[in-house]
């Protein structure tokens, strides 16, 4: 960790921050989780860590955060920012045995963000440069057949057809910009979504094999 507070908290040669990013329902949990047992990741999903922050006793973002998920709006950025910086140090503090956590080393999927442009720079400024963004893509109606599926056992109360409609507008106008942006430092691997979830997790694998064989050598 570096002790300039005007750099990064986390050193991107020993953390390595992939970003999984997807319109709600294009499978990446499910894609995060074998991901997380076959490279043996720490996932760590911002919808996630918010929901569990606005039922934690005493949280001072709780009902903010409660209106956003709502609402289908986006939580500002500074709550979801602290909130993974803290999950990161304490991944850090007790590390899964395994590979890719000795010596102050990590592995980092995270899961839904950052979902603005804003929050994009901002993480990479301030708590670690990201590595990769993987990028699951698939149509609106698959989506929303998935979505809907989840929603009779989720219990999730933004798993209804007007709320995500509403998530879809917001992740097409405000995460899309954010994977164009990567795109154009060549650091996003898109992956067709519609296919099997063994397909989709084929070509995962396939793509975080490649990142860290690209990691060694420049290690």
């Amino acid at each position: 960790m570096t002790v300039d507070s005007s750099s990064p908290v986390f050193d991107n040669t020993k953390i390595t921050v992939i970003y999984v990013l997807g319109g709600p329902g294009a499978g990446k949990g499910t894609q995060c989780s074998r991901l997380v047992s076959d490279f043996n990741f720490c996932h760590l999903s911002a919808g996630d860590l918010l929901r569990a922050e606005q039922n934690r006793e005493g949280s001072q973002y709780g009902e903010l955060i409660r209106t956003c998920i709502r609402e289908g709006t986006i939580v500002p950025m500074e709550v979801t920012i602290k909130l993974l910086e803290n999950a990161m140090k304490a991944a850090l503090e007790n590390p899964p045995q395994g590979d890719g956590w000795s010596e102050g080393r990590g592995r980092f999927l995270i899961d839904g963000f950052p979902r603005k442009m804003d929050q994009a720079l901002k993480f990479d400024e301030t708590v670690c440069l990201s590595s990769l963004v993987l990028f699951y893509s698939t149509t609106e109606e698959v989506m929303l057949e998935r979505l809907l599926e989840r929603g009779k056992t989720s219990g999730r109360e933004d798993d209804n057809v007007e709320s995500i409609k509403k998530r879809f507008r917001t992740y097409k106008a405000d995460t899309m910009p954010v994977i164009e942006h990567y795109a154009a430092q060549s650091k996003v691997a898109e992956i067709d979504s519609s296919a099997s979830i063994d397909e989709v997790y084929q070509k995962s694998t396939q793509v975080v094999k490649t990142l860290f064989k690209a990691k060694e050598t420049t290690a």
